[in-house]
């Protein structure tokens, strides 16, 4: 106990693995932090500038883009600090700080994939209704529902981690976890793995049964329904399941590397399955939507042809 409050800082130990080859993976980051900018401002921007996409769908692409900016910001510039740095140290505060961001984006995400279920199961199961269920005023209360649910409920939970004392300071991992900081704990921890546990049902359960109940609909619709409604709503969900699946194959993947310690894995394995589900998604993501729904395909297309006009101009 008496190192306990001489713990200021954390080591980020899974970066000595990379020294050999640092700088490039300093490229491989940065390239990857610049693609999940480019992809989810331009998403944005096309969303916010053309009215017609001022629909409920588009305003939860457009959410989503944002949470997809807010994690990999917290994520990817400390990484590529830390890869350059020759001690490797992260100040607690900061660490803290990482985890709060890492984890409330995480359960942002899980939230708005639910409320968007919800969108498209009015959409495809109440057309008729759609516009005067999914309001203007309700599809605020949704945004503001997929934000302040996940900072609130983390932040109760997450006090419990930050009154914890630590001992130990070496982390096996490129990035704070909650449950890494946990283990470097020297006080009982029993209260705070239980609490942990019961979190995972608050933060996920809710949104889940949204997104199965919201499918269940979809689909007794569509076994109702005629080809070309079916293929009509199948081409709507396509690219909300792939988001939602690639998502949760990312989850399971943290999951697997971070609580049951896989023997034998190559310590690039284990970096890419930590980060998975924090990379992916947000470059995956803005294609997904960009490239699958028409409205916005045709505007990216649009806006690209424009750009390579002008400076075709510029160069005459």
């Amino acid at each position: 106990m008496e190192n306990a409050s001489m713990v200021t800082s954390v080591i980020l130990t899974a970066f000595y693995e990379m020294e050999d080859l640092k700088y490039l993976y300093f490229a491989i980051f940065l390239l990857v932090y610049v693609t999940i900018v480019a992809e989810n401002v331009i998403l944005i921007v096309v969303i916010y500038v053309h009215r017609a996409l001022h629909e409920p769908m588009y305003v939860f692409v457009c959410n989503l883009a944002f949470n997809e900016l807010y994690g990999s910001t917290a994520l990817l510039p400390p990484i590529m600090s830390n890869l350059v740095s020759e001690t490797h140290e992260v100040s607690l505060p900061c660490c803290q700080a990482q985890i709060y961001c890492l984890h409330t984006y995480a359960i942002t995400e899980f939230t708005i994939l639910a409320v968007m279920g919800y969108d498209r199961y009015v959409a495809i199961c109440h057309p008729l209704q759609y516009h005067s269920i999914m309001s203007v005023s309700k599809v605020c209360k949704c945004i503001a529902f997929s934000w302040l649910y996940p900072l609130i409920a983390f932040a109760v939970f997450y006090a419990l981690t930050l009154q914890l004392v630590f001992c130990g300071s070496g982390i096996e991992k490129i990035y704070c976890t909650n449950f890494s900081l946990i283990k470097l704990s020297c006080t009982d921890t029993t209260v705070v793995s239980i609490t942990g546990l019961l979190s995972l049902v608050v933060y996920s359960f809710p949104q889940l049964a949204v997104i199965l109940y919201s499918y269940i609909q979809i689909l007794k619709i569509c076994i109702r329904s005629s080809k070309g409604a079916q293929t009509k709503a199948l081409n709507t969900c396509i690219p909300h399941l792939l988001a939602l699946i690639n998502y949760s194959v990312g989850c399971f993947f943290e999951i697997c590397q971070s609580r049951l310690k896989i023997a034998h894995l190559h310590y690039g394995a284990r970096i890419f399955l930590s980060l998975y589900f924090l990379i992916i998604p947000p470059i995956l993501n803005p294609a997904l939507y960009g490239g699958s729904i028409q409205a916005i395909r045709v505007r990216i297309f649009k806006l690209v042809k424009v750009r390579n006009c002008n400076s075709q101009l510029r160069i005459m």
